[in-house]
């Protein structure tokens, strides 16, 4: 049907092109809002119509002369109808629908991916600060860009993942001080542990279990090996800074075991301390400085980010010759671009949003010949546990929070990332964990999951050969529940890349959803294992394509696609 489409779409263009010069470049066809009107749909009489000061019904009754004359329309389309005003609905030949089962067992894995190009893309994601377990947070951020890359990945872009953390900052020295506290006996609610966040002169420290493990682990002199790192303990309580360097290791590792559970990779670790030891903070900020783009004022140096859009200037170095949070973040994306990375997607919390104006303002402000909206942002929102009815708020290892490694333990991987990526990104998400847990039609995953079995399972009380399928006569798939499952196949490759535009990967949680569904009808509707030897085979071809395109969405969100349930 892909190839169908194609020769029709190029048809549909010549004949615009006919009827107005450049109109044949808006060529596009739709998918009817009720199945019953056609297999697809067209509006371009509509848009004609007010341009040529005709009556659009009249215009499309033109078109649809036009087009039935034509090879490709007479070889793959059965009718046209003029509904309303002039919409034009296109009902296909049998053959026509038919043709996408070949195609997605011909393609197999490849199916619905575009040809590679060199187009570069560096998606950053999870850069989460090594103070701490990943979250449930950190959980959905993980999924979204992991998803994010491999919906890219199907549009023949190099992807490159890149995992940015803050080793710098004043929560490690407050890491650091925890872990010595605990190191030297101490514990939350002693009296020399700090704890209210609203005194200057008294950050809260840290209160998980986690930071007693790490006190423990020093003490006893241990190394400990991350993705990017490794350090052996002194043990020596009074060694800060050793502490504060195994603190970091020891949770890097921690967090490097969260995401290999999670089936999370990344190509690179940068570290934030690496932008201060190289220069790149302040080369950045000398930038903007020769680009007359800062003002001194009040002992800071400002950044007239307002004239890029910001509500407001923004403080670059304060009066004790610190940088604000967002100046690192300008000398990092300006390496971004330096490293040819012409595409950049940053996918963090909500909470991120007040940032980008003023990232962007300041690398428009350097000069450097990025170009405006750069990087592109993905936000999310937070998520909640439910658990019996109830929410599940505290973990015994995090202390205040619900792990990712918690979520995973009680659910599974792959429960956890379809549920995390079945909402919009910046939609509040509730993560119910019975939900998660059932075996029946209400869990998404389970009931995508459960689809893909079930055909493997008729594919094996068969037998036969699964590649003699991609030559077998599909003349009898011609009831509804075929033909929906069929034009629900030819609809793959045009998601996915709307999805990938979109930084949507939720789209195909919808699409895997709405196509098991068929799958289930079509396998109640028409038994497939049946004497007849030509019906059998186009059958079980049906549903190995369907088989085939649940697997390439499932491996596209990170979840497995079992054989048997």
């Amino acid at each position: 049907m892909l190839f169908a489409k194609q020769d029709l779409l190029a048809a549909l263009a010549a004949e615009l092109e006919k009827i107005q010069a450049g109109a044949g470049a808006r060529a596009a066809f739709e998918s009817p809002k009720v199945a019953a009107h056609g297999d697809l749909a067209c509006t371009a009489a509509m848009q004609l119509a007010k341009s040529l000061k005709q009556n659009p019904r009249q215009v499309g009754e033109a078109l649809r002369d036009a087009l039935l004359a034509t090879p490709a329309f007479g070889r793959w389309v059965h009718a046209i109808d003029i509904a309303g005003p002039g919409f034009i609905n296109i009902r296909l030949k049998d053959v026509a629908k038919q043709a996408v089962v070949h195609e997605v067992l011909q393609a197999a894995e490849t199916f619905g991916s575009q040809a590679a190009h060199a187009h570069k893309v560096l998606v950053e994601f999870v850069s989460a600060n090594p103070t701490g377990p990943l979250h449930v947070g950190h959980g959905r951020q993980a999924a979204l860009g992991d998803a994010i890359c491999n919906l890219l990945a199907t549009q023949g872009q190099q992807v490159y993942r890149e995992f940015y953390y803050n080793d710098a900052g004043v929560q490690i020295g407050t890491l650091a001080k925890s872990t010595q506290l605990r190191a030297q006996g101490f514990k939350p609610g002693d009296a020399c542990w700090p704890t209210d966040p609203d005194n200057p002169d008294s950050k809260a420290f840290y209160n998980g279990e986690y930071i007693q493990d790490i006190a423990d682990a020093f003490k006893r002199q241990e190394t400990v090996q991350s993705d990017d790192r490794a350090f052996t303990a002194s043990g020596n309580v009074h060694d800060v800074d050793g502490m504060r360097q195994f603190a970091v290791a020891y949770l890097r590792r921690e967090q490097d075991l969260d995401l290999k559970a999670f089936d999370v990779r990344f190509d690179n670790y940068y570290l934030e301390s690496s932008l201060y030891t190289s220069g790149k903070v302040d080369a950045a900020v000398q930038k903007l400085q020769a680009a007359g783009k800062t003002y001194e004022q009040d002992g800071a140096l400002w950044l007239k980010s307002t004239d890029y859009g910001d509500d407001k200037d923004r403080v670059m170095r304060k009066g004790d010759g610190t940088y604000t949070y967002f100046v690192p973040d300008v000398a990092y994306h300006i390496t971004k671009w330096e490293r040819g990375f012409g595409r950049v997607v940053n996918i963090q919390g909500t909470d991120h949003h007040g940032t980008i104006a003023r990232v962007r303002a300041g690398l428009q402000a350097a000069g450097v010949g990025i170009p405006e909206g750069y990087p592109d942002y993905v936000l999310h929102t937070m998520v909640r546990v439910m658990r019996g009815g109830e929410e599940v708020k505290i973990s015994k290892r995090a202390g205040s929070y619900v792990t990712l490694r918690d979520l995973i333990e009680w659910t599974s991987k792959d429960a956890v990332r379809f549920f995390l990526l079945s909402r919009k990104p910046d939609t509040e998400y509730i993560f119910d964990i019975d939900l998660a847990l059932a075996q029946n039609n209400d869990n998404p995953v389970y009931y995508v999951q459960y689809a893909h079995a079930r055909i493997c399972s008729v594919l094996s009380a068969w037998g036969g050969d699964k590649a003699s399928l991609t030559h077998s006569e599909l003349g009898a798939l011609q009831s509804p529940q075929a033909q929906a499952l069929m034009l629900a196949l030819a609809k793959y490759p045009e998601m996915l890349t709307s999805a990938a535009k979109d930084f949507a990967p939720h789209d195909v949680t919808f699409y895997l959803r709405d196509l098991a569904s068929l799958y289930h009808s079509y396998y109640d509707a028409e038994r497939i294992l049946v004497d007849d030897e030509a019906v059998k085979k186009a059958r079980l071809a049906l549903v190995a394509a369907t088989a085939q395109v649940l697997h390439n969405g499932l491996k596209v969100l990170g979840v497995s696609a079992p054989t048997k349930m």
